[in-house]
């Protein structure tokens, strides 16, 4: 394909993205009754406390994208030096792509192409690493909130309840247990005939030693602690009488669940509502305000920081070699 022809389908191809993404997040907010209820909720309340809120919510989503930068930059660090800005590109671009793909897929090439073009599948399998490290903690968390759950609302036996906490422990265990010897995954890929032709791809795995999978583990944890911080500060503001360790549990349920659903990221609103409403109701008659919050969460993570990576997208190179900061 001639430069000429290759340059005008990227600006295309970029275009479509941008127009879709719009399109996409104006189907999506423009009618959005939860959305509309959260301006409801808080149409009596101090302007003060409104502004307060809301400022100190954004600040946390650009602090948690700002963690997931850092911890991109250290995981490709061994396939490619990149600046902070140009992570933040990068993840910004990510975002962009997945509220309009399955699973969040699209975020893998809004990132990777910022990379050259020879360590892009190198740099999925990076991802895939800081990935499973946000995993962990989700799982791990999500284990323990599902037995003190059982253990407060549902009545059991203590021989199954005690089955149940034996189970979770086990279940958390197995995962700090994969996520710190990832290196296995390598060993496991390589034993299949057809995956071993593309073994120089998977083989960064074997890079990732446990004093470094800890530091991007703290990362992860980092982002754990902010967006739940999100979810916290909301709820405990609009639902009054509520326990701080009720909100933690329920928190940490809600990601738990949430993380084993498939789903396309724009209607996951719609996920996280359900699944919000239907634990929170143990511990609160205010369902309204749970989906509200719920949903103000997702516009500010999510659609926000989409938009701002629509920017981004301008900056893709879908052929060429990518410049470098």
């Amino acid at each position: 394909m001639s430069p000429g022809r290759k340059k005008v389908l990227t600006l295309v191809i970029k275009a479509a993205i941008v127009l879709l993404t719009f399109w996409f997040v104006y189907l999506k907010v423009s009618e959005n009754a939860n959305l509309q209820n959260f301006g409801r909720l808080i149409t009596n309340l101090p302007s003060a406390e409104i502004w307060l809120a809301g400022a100190v919510v954004i600040a946390l989503m650009l602090l948690n994208w700002l963690l997931e930068a850092l911890k991109w930059q250290r995981l490709v660090r061994h396939i490619e030096r990149i600046s902070l800005w140009r992570a933040v590109e990068s993840v910004f671009c990510g975002l962009t792509l997945a509220i309009f793909t399955p699973n969040r897929l699209g975020e893998y090439g809004g990132r990777v192409f910022f990379l050259s073009p020879k360590r892009r599948v190198i740099g999925v399998v990076a991802m895939a690493v800081g990935n499973i490290g946000q995993l962990v903690l989700t799982n791990v968390f999500g284990a323990l909130a599902a037995f003190f759950f059982v253990f407060n609302y549902v009545p059991l036996d203590p021989v199954f309840l005690y089955a149940i906490g034996i189970l979770s422990t086990c279940f958390a265990g197995f995962f700090i247990l994969f996520y710190f010897n990832i290196r296995w995954l390598n060993g496991l890929l390589l034993a299949v005939p057809f995956t071993r032709r593309y073994k120089k791809f998977y083989r960064v795995l074997a890079r990732y030693r446990k004093a470094e999978l800890s530091k991007v583990l703290l990362f992860c944890l980092a982002r754990y602690a902010v967006f739940s911080s999100q979810y916290f500060l909301l709820f405990s503001w609009l639902i009054p009488g509520l326990r701080s360790s009720e909100i933690v549990m329920m928190i940490s349920l809600l990601f738990f669940v949430q993380s084993t659903l498939p789903s396309l990221d724009l209607f996951d609103v719609g996920v996280r509502s359900l699944t919000a409403s239907y634990f929170f109701s143990f511990i609160t008659d205010h369902d309204v305000a749970v989906i509200a919050c719920t949903a103000s969460i997702w516009l500010i993570n999510i659609i926000f920081p989409a938009i701002l990576g629509t920017y981004f997208v301008f900056k893709l190179n879908f052929f060429g070699s990518s410049r470098r900061n």
